[in-house]
C-alpha cells in the first residue's frame, strides 16, 4: 500500500520544482485513503547509478496526513537540506526517489548503556537521539548500509545530532526507536520496490 507513496513523492517534486512554488499540490484522487492517515515520513533523493545521497528531509512524528507529509518532505529535501545545493528540475532525470514510512516513536528501555544496545535492533529500528538542546535522526536503513553494529548505529545517531559519539551513554540523553516500511525507484522514474532493511 505504501509502494504508492514514491511516485506521489515524484509527482509532488515535479510539480513543486517546475512551478517554483514549494508546496504540496493538491491531493489526487489515485491515493488510498490511508494516506489521510497521520503518519511520519521521509523522503531521500539518491543519485542514480551511484546511489549518493542528494537530499533526506522528513517528519518523525505523525503530525500531518501521509499525503502531505510525503509531498513536503519530497520538496524540502531538494531544496532545504543543507548540506546540499538545491536540486533543479533538469536533475530529475538523474535522481531516484525513496520514501519511509515510520511508526511512532519510542523511548529504549533501560538507561545503563548495555540495556540501551540490546534494545537496538539492526536494520529493524530507526534512531532518534535527543540531549543538550539539540537532536538527530537515522533511517532504519542507515546501519545496514554502513554495516554498523548496534553500538556504532547509536554513536552515528549521536554524530548527526552534533553530539560526542558516546553521549547515549549519559542517561539524560533520551533515545528513542521507531520501524518504517522503505520504498524505492529501481531507476529514476522506474518500478517501485519494498527495501529490505534488515542486516
Amino acid at each position: 500500500m505504501w509502494g504508492r507513496a514514491v511516485p506521489w513523492a515524484r509527482e509532488s517534486l515535479e510539480a513543486g520544482l517546475a512551478s517554483g512554488v514549494r508546496r504540496a499540490p493538491a491531493p489526487r484522487p489515485q491515493l488510498p485513503p490511508e494516506f489521510e492517515e497521520k503518519r511520519g515520513a521521509f523522503v531521500t533523493l539518491k543519485r542514480h547509478p551511484s546511489g549518493d545521497l542528494r537530499g533526506c528531509i522528513g517528519y518523525p512524528l505523525p503530525t500531518l496526513p501521509l499525503r502531505l507529509a510525503v509531498a513536503q518532505a519530497a520538496l524540502a529535501a531538494a531544496t532545504e537540506d543543507p548540506r546540499f545545493r538545491p536540486v533543479v528540475s533538469a536533475e530529475l532525470p538523474r535522481l531516484t526517489v525513496e520514501v519511509s514510512v515510520l511508526t511512532v516513536p519510542e523511548a529504549i528501555p533501560g538507561d545503563r548503556p548495555s540495556d540501551r544496545i540490546a534494545a537496538v535492533r539492526v536494520g529493524r529500528d530507526g534512531l532518534i537521539v535527543e540531549g543538550y538542546g539539540t537532536s538527530g535522526l537515522l533511517l532504519p536503513q542507515v546501519a545496514p548500509e554502513q554495516g554498523w553494529t548496534a553500538e556504532e548505529f547509536l554513536e552515528g545517531t549521536c554524530e548527526k545530532a552534533g553530539l560526542p559519539p558516546d553521549a547515549w551513554r549519559d542517561p539524560r540523553v533520551r533515545v528513542l526507536r521507531f520501524g518504517a516500511e522503505v520504498y524505492a525507484e529501481t531507476s529514476p522514474g522506474g518500478p517501485v520496490v519494498r527495501v529490505p532493511t534488515d542486516a
